[in-house]
């Protein structure tokens, strides 16, 4: 697995991308696949900086397991902030009109929309989310 540590950095953002991009090699993922893995790491790596850290506290793993025998990938995100498992949020109500739906939420639901397997768990004073996606 091909891990990046960074600070807890809005700034760090595109690092990560092409960290996760470049472990993905030349193994032929749909450029649909790539689009929404991008989204992925956009919205959990910025909710980390967010909210695990009061502003540049911090550090942010990133982890990256790439199967060309399956065409997928799994992301690990470890930080030590708080405990807070994203998981347990229930999911927005998308048909209500957006001037009555409550704040938040949205971002850990298109997570969920765009991914194939998300785990989280609490080891060691560290939340881990761990993200499985199909890349053909």
């Amino acid at each position: 697995m091909n891990e990046l540590e960074v600070p807890s950095d809005i700034d760090r953002l595109y690092e990560v991308q092409d960290f996760v991009r470049g472990s993905l090699g030349d193994m032929g993922a749909s450029e649909r696949s790539l689009m929404q893995l991008e989204l992925v790491v956009e919205e959990v790596f910025i909710n980390i900086v967010r909210y695990a850290y009061p502003p540049g506290t911090g550090k942010i793993w990133v982890g990256c397991d790439v199967s060309e025998d399956t065409m997928s990938v799994t992301l690990t995100f470890t930080d030590r902030g708080p405990e807070f498992d994203p998981l347990m949020s229930p999911d927005p109500d998308t048909h209500a009109p957006a001037e009555d739906r409550e704040v938040g939420g949205l971002g850990i639901f298109l997570v969920k929309r765009n991914v194939d397997g998300i785990s989280y768990r609490r080891r060691d004073g560290y939340n881990i989310l761990t993200i499985e996606k199909n890349l053909s």
